[in-house]
């Protein structure tokens, strides 16, 4: 009757014929479970069957027996008691688990199940012979608990089952982590970036793909396993690949239908496998990104048949919904990035002067969320005198009104110093400008800075004004001595509008020194005073390697930690102690391109007589950054070499938008393995500057003894 206990079962006839030595983990350990049920031959039929049952079944399973609950086990549970085993076989429960016997869901549950014959599901447990050393996270494990009846109907021990969760745990824990990485993203490619990462390693995958729409055709991006990526390869844009519109790729089955499939084991790569990687997945499960302004899909694959469980599935499923989701918000980012980010920078001058003695680089990097037109604006031009003016200032506000005052005032400033290019009169002429488009508007609230300077490299001098703006900062790069960077004392004056006439300053501007113009928002940062951002970057351009303009642009905007909300412009001017050599390539869009670059470089910086080593690692680093730009831009670009005296500055230039992809085939191209990651080591500095049309990555080399 249930509930009765306290004997060990005796069958009333023979019993079946059966094994005599139940072997597997009782015979290795050398406890014969005989000690416990008593001879093989004397057991119930019932009894016999748990018995088989548990030697023979691959999931963890424990006979608890008798009134003492002791423990007879399987491999499978031996391997999760640890160093329990095997001196816990055939020992109370009790005893075995001593110190967590008193602990809910313990002990009382196995009393129960046995005393009550209540049988009891406990979803989510940690062992309790499963407390790991050293702090590693525990297995987690779905635990069941049976009451085991003899022939006659009475309780004669339980039995446990454990099935281990601790997969399926990590990956909804891992869900909630992808979801907050996911909502840091703003374009495209840095969702399939953390999409590809999270399928990789949440899900043991040996392939992973993504595929978004891309007008009449799509593009894909996949990762495999095993594929190395540096970190600073990781900060390029994905590689992606174009697909045509009616590929039969499962991806794209499946970005076109809204059908979700899974191929449990097959070949479901065999007639569209680009490469080796494909050729070999034999599990894939197609997902498609449901949204309302993307079309899409990923695919997750593995090297082995995998069946594709329904709690897998649907994880799968809620971790498409959130790419979805996140490629939805990126795709409106991008449309609505793009278009501010054209208008503020056909705002600005797209190719700045090419002169002898003073070599010239600006940098502009959007603030808040990158999302609006911002007022900072630069430009350099050359005056009917032949020396140079330069400015620098800052429109408030971040919205297209700002960024078409911007416009207006740029324009503006260059007229009038082209008529009259004192710095004072120039300001001037503006600020009544200012007045006039504030009383336009109705508003008072035009707030404009700016800084104006005249270079005059013949003369050794530069004629500054500034009205509002921060002081310039010059490096200065004595004959015999170390760098080191002053401010220069100019009054700044009240903002434009005012009625101002701001007063100059002329100071020393010697070969070998470097005047940065800058906006505030280089130095500003919230919580911070703001002298400490003027130290900081004052301390940062003392330290460069070098006075190049572009390097000293790429140091200014890294000078002061933390994040800015506001627009950030840098404008650099260096007056060069020696006339530079320049020289120039166009890159055409196709396979063969970077081979003509490595040929071209090494016979023009021969010709030029630089150093072997320098040459060397010059080529490599160009053919790597032609490489990703014909990768990534999908145009042709340009590569510009310019050399000094103390160093090589390299850049290459695309025309393109990221996203977008050669037409060629890729494989033909060099490997991208080695990434920035190499242009990190070989260089002495390196950056990314952000153009009208596209971008350009540029490194510096010191010439040694320059």
């Amino acid at each position: 009757m249930p509930g009765t206990v306290g004997r060990v079962p005796t069958p009333s006839a023979p019993a079946a014929a059966g094994p005599t030595d139940p072997g597997g983990v009782t015979a290795a350990a050398g406890h014969p479970w005989a000690g416990v049920l008593g001879s093989p031959e004397g057991w119930d039929p019932a009894l016999r069957a748990v018995v088989d049952l548990v030697l023979t079944s691959p999931v963890p399973m424990a006979l608890l027996y008798g009134d003492e609950l002791s423990l007879l086990y399987n491999d499978g549970y031996a391997e999760l008691i640890g160093a329990r085993h095997p001196q816990a076989l055939g020992r109370p429960a009790a005893e075995v688990f001593a110190e967590v016997w008193q602990e809910p869901g313990a002990g009382e549950m196995l009393e129960r199940a046995y005393r009550r014959a209540e049988p009891f599901l406990e979803r989510e447990a940690v062992l309790p012979a499963d407390r790991r050393p050293g702090g590693a996270d525990a297995a987690v494990f779905t635990r069941g608990y049976s009451p085991i009846r003899d022939s006659t109907g009475t309780v004669i021990g339980v039995l446990s089952v454990a099935a281990q969760t601790t997969q399926l745990t990590q990956q909804l824990q891992s869900l909630s982590d992808f979801a907050a990485a996911l909502s840091g993203t703003l374009t495209l490619d840095d969702v399939a970036r953390v999409t590809l990462r999270y399928f990789l390693h949440s899900f043991d995958a040996d392939r992973v793909s993504v595929l978004v729409d891309e007008g009449t055709a799509w593009r894909l991006v996949r990762r495999v396993r095993g594929e190395l990526l540096d970190e600073a390869d990781e900060r390029l844009p994905p590689l992606w690949r174009r697909i045509a519109a009616d590929s039969p790729i499962p991806v794209g089955v499946a970005a076109r239908s809204g059908v979700p499939s899974f191929i449990g084991d097959g070949q479901p790569l065999r007639d569209t496998a680009a490469d080796r990687h494909d050729e070999k997945i034999r599990a894939l499960a197609s997902l498609p990104l449901r949204s309302s302004v993307i079309r899409g899909a990923l695919t997750v694959g593995y090297q082995a048949a995998h069946p594709w469980s329904p709690a897998e599935r649907a994880l799968l499923a809620a971790a498409a919904e959130l790419v979805g989701q996140a490629a939805e918000r990126a795709r409106r980012f991008e449309t609505q990035h793009g278009t501010a980010q054209l208008l503020q920078r056909s705002m600005l001058p797209e190719r700045l002067p090419n002169l002898s003695r003073l070599r010239i680089a600006a940098r502009y990097d959007p603030g808040v969320d990158g999302n609006a037109a911002g007022g900072d604006f630069y430009d350099a031009f050359v005056l009917p005198s032949g020396a140079l003016g330069i400015v620098l200032g800052d429109v408030a506000g971040h919205d297209v009104q700002a960024a078409a005052r911007m416009g207006q005032v740029r324009a503006a400033l260059r007229a009038l110093a082209l008529a009259d290019p004192r710095p004072d009169a120039v300001l001037a002429g503006l600020d009544r400008l200012v007045a006039s488009l504030g009383l336009e508007g109705g508003t008072q609230e035009l707030f404009v800075t700016v800084v104006f300077g005249v270079v005059e490299a013949e003369q050794q001098r530069i004629t500054l004004a500034s009205a509002g703006h921060p002081a310039p900062l010059i490096r200065r790069a004595p004959a015999h001595g170390t760098p080191y960077a002053e401010y220069v004392d100019v009054p700044p004056g009240p903002p434009l509008g005012l009625g101002h006439r701001p007063p100059t300053a002329t100071v020393p501007f010697h070969p070998g020194d470097t005047l940065l113009l800058f906006s505030d928002g280089v130095v500003e940062r919230r919580w911070q005073d703001l002298a400490a951002g003027l130290s900081g970057l004052g301390a940062a351009v003392t330290a460069a390697t070098s006075g190049d303009p572009r390097a000293l642009c790429a140091v200014a905007t890294a000078a002061v930690p933390g994040a800015t909300e506001d627009d950030v412009a840098v404008l650099a001017v260096e007056h060069a102690v020696r006339p530079s050599r320049s020289a120039g390539m166009r890159v055409p869009a196709e396979p063969t391109a970077p081979s003509r670059v490595r040929h071209w470089l090494t016979a023009q910086l021969t010709e030029w007589q630089v150093p072997e080593g320098v040459i060397g690692a010059a080529v490599l680093c160009t053919s790597e950054l032609t490489t990703n730009a014909l990768l990534h831009a999908g145009t042709a670009a340009r590569v510009e070499i310019d050399l000094s005296a103390e160093r090589l500055l390299v850049s290459v230039a695309d025309s393109g938008t990221r996203g977008q992809v050669t037409r060629a085939q890729t494989d033909t191209l060099s490997s991208r393995g080695r990434g920035l990651g190499l242009i990190e080591e070989l260089s002495d500095a390196w950056g990314t500057d952000p153009t009208v049309r596209g971008s350009t990555v540029w490194f510096e080399i010191l010439i040694p003894g320059g």
